[in-house]
């Protein structure tokens, strides 16, 4: 297979957007393709903008649209019908099965799950995920231009709902909700323990190794004496539901967990986009 040179990023939100800035960064021929490109902001340095599929398919299409599965099968039935197989097809989508949208294709062998992590163009780590018809030669050649662009593609041998990274991340907060909904703390003392103790001994030690460090004997008793106690709902929080159907959505609307009204959300934005460099370029040092 020969390779990746040229990518086409369907979708021009934030993830859309930080995708692109990643290949366009790696060298690649980079375009967005957004139903209005004259309305088009934001857009990163070196990429272009389309309204249209292009006339000659690109090496690589990225689809980063609307997470709801009929929007995604409908624009995959569109690649393929503009292009047959050509293109490898990739979904961002961590949440919905991948496997399902493969099952709708025509070339399913040239498909799988690409997911990058918001900053997309900061974060070291995109999840590859293949399907069970995933060529295995697809894998490589995603791999290496995820590569040229500065980050690793960390390969997943299945496709389930959330992938990895999802899966553990909302795994910690469905217990952190569980215990904003029982009055055992806030969410600002959460983000405390996150920020103060999680991430750093995290970044260092990750999260089994360290288990190793600190001895299986001590793990295993505490792990005994804690999971039974632990949320296993399979429901989504509702604290986290209320707040989606009230229309406190964060930044996006002024509150969430966190009044945002009064802030310079976008100064802080930069802030932590900048703290985040700083701590990825401490971290490869070693």
């Amino acid at each position: 297979m020969s390779e990746i040179r040229s990518v086409l990023v369907a979708g021009l939100g934030t993830m859309g957007r930080g995708i692109a800035a990643a290949f366009a960064r790696g060298g690649h021929s980079t375009a967005i393709l957004t139903r209005a490109p004259e309305k088009a902001t934001g857009v990163p340095a070196g990429v272009a903008v389309v309204g249209d599929l292009p006339a000659q398919p690109p090496d690589l299409i990225v689809e980063t649209i609307v997470e709801e599965m009929a929007p995604k099968i409908a624009f995959n039935a569109r690649v393929e019908a503009a292009y047959g197989g050509r293109p490898i097809l990739v979904t961002n989508t961590s949440g919905l099965p991948v496997q399902e949208l493969a099952d709708k294709l025509v070339h399913p062998g040239r498909y799988a799950g690409l997911h990058y992590f918001q900053p997309a163009d900061i974060i070291p780590i995109v999840e590859l995920a293949a399907i069970r018809q995933t060529d295995p030669a697809v894998m490589t050649a995603v791999a290496a231009a995820v590569a040229r662009c500065g980050q690793r593609a960390l390969p997943l041998g299945q496709a389930l709902p959330g992938l990895l990274i999802n899966r553990l991340q909302h795994a910690i907060l469905h217990e952190a909700y569980y215990l904003i909904e029982q009055g055992v703390c806030t969410a600002a003392e959460i983000d405390i323990a996150a920020k103060e103790m999680l991430g750093p001994r995290m970044c260092i030690t990750g999260l089994i190794e360290q288990k190793d460090l600190s001895g299986l004997d001590t793990h295993a008793l505490a792990q005994a004496a804690i999971v039974p106690h632990l949320c296993h709902s399979a429901t989504p929080s509702p604290v986290v539901q209320d707040k989606f159907r009230a229309g406190d959505l964060g930044v996006k609307t002024g509150r969430g967990f966190y009044d945002w009204r009064q802030r310079d959300v976008p100064a802080y934005q930069a802030k932590t986009r900048a703290r985040l460099n700083r701590l990825l370029a401490l971290l490869a040092e070693d």
